[in-house]
């Protein structure tokens, strides 16, 4: 930029700088001055800008960064507590008088949260997000987990305390990892942690499980069934482990001797795989006796638990969305009798099954 001031020929060029200053708009500063007969040129520059200290420059990054930070976590905390106490509605029986929410509802309601958990991992897997937008997707997060909590206490309407319980659990499972999910990455948020874009998808997949677990249907029946069909496991398991026991080395030398039949060989034999011997090969013939017996027992056990499964799995046609409590109560009750036989059986099997005693 050039200023051409007319000035006489005997002005000094002090006098034509300062009124060049008068009359210019911005601060600029005279860099040269070219005097040719009765015209002084004046060229001047803008001033350059200060430079900025970049310690002070990270430092109000920071300070910035740690008060968006700090906000997060404000509201985090706000829609966890939030969370906390629509939860403890499913610890409630729900009043009878109540419209009974499918479990369909439910389900959907689970593929949403899903939906909701795969934004997360698309916003923090990128660039660092704006506050703005974490806020938003926070919000839209835990205002959908609270509508699948409570669409969830809705469909525990007539449910037995089987059922509740299992609905409970897998509530909670979507709930517990959405919270990992929303907690890890707002402690992350404004960190260079390299670790954050491998460790959210596997957040945001626990989630999917989680509420792909709630696909299975929920009703009386189904989640009493499945609860004998536990107690079947845990008593076929005792069952095995009984037929797993054998007299002691000793007996079957003696039972060898009788017979006639040479002891060389199974003399090395026992001495190669004895070692102290196996867990469950030292019972004495009375023992053996019992365990035989016992084995009988908790065969025939199996049966009848086998037995209650199938008429179980036949009523699942008659359940009714209407059914009387005394229907389900007679229900939970033949599943209380199932359960405690079940640790009755494991106490039988703890008492047969010989401790193995540890060499230290």
């Amino acid at each position: 930029m050039k200023n051409i001031v007319r000035v006489r020929n005997n002005c000094r060029i002090s006098d034509v700088v300062s009124i060049a200053r008068l009359n210019d708009e911005g601060p600029y500063v005279p860099a040269s001055l070219v005097q040719s007969r009765n015209f002084v040129v004046l060229h001047h520059k803008p001033q350059k800008p200060r430079r900025q200290n970049p310690k002070a420059l990270i430092a109000g990054e920071r300070g910035m960064g740690k008060a968006e930070k700090e906000r997060l976590n404000q509201t985090l905390n706000s829609h966890l507590n939030t969370i906390h106490e629509t939860l403890q509605l499913l610890d409630q029986t729900p009043a009878s008088s109540l419209d009974k929410v499918s479990w369909e509802e439910v389900v959907k309601t689970g593929d949403q949260v899903s939906k909701q958990a795969t934004i997360v991992g698309m916003l923090w897997t990128g660039e660092k997000p704006e506050l703005k937008a974490v806020e938003e997707n926070m919000a839209a997060y835990f205002n959908t987990l609270q509508g699948f909590l409570l669409l969830s206490h809705g469909s525990t309407v007539g449910a037995g305390p089987t059922l509740s319980s299992c609905i409970h659990a897998s509530v909670k499972q979507v709930v517990d990892c959405s919270f990992k999910l929303m907690m890890e990455t707002v402690s992350s948020y404004g960190s260079h942690n390299k670790d954050l874009k491998l460790e959210v998808p596997r957040l945001v997949g626990s989630v999917w499980e989680a509420c792909s677990a709630l696909k299975n249907p929920a009703t009386n029946i189904t989640a009493i069934g499945r609860a004998m069909t536990q107690v079947a496991v845990s008593v076929k398991d005792v069952l095995r482990e009984l037929k797993e026991l054998k007299p002691t080395s000793s007996n079957l030398k003696d039972e060898a001797c009788d017979d006639g039949a040479p002891t060389a060989e199974s003399g090395v034999q026992d001495d190669d795989n004895s070692s102290d011997g196996e867990l469950g090969n030292d019972l004495s013939p009375e023992e053996m006796k019992i365990a035989q017996s016992a084995i009988g027992v908790v065969s025939e056990t199996t049966v009848v638990i086998r037995e209650l499964i199938r008429t179980i799995t036949g009523m699942l046609k008659q359940e009714k969305p209407d059914d009387g409590s005394s229907f389900v109560d007679s229900l939970e009750k033949l599943l209380k009798l199932c359960q405690e036989i079940g640790v009755q059986i494991d106490e039988l099997g703890a008492c047969l099954y010989p401790h193995k005693k540890l060499s230290l």
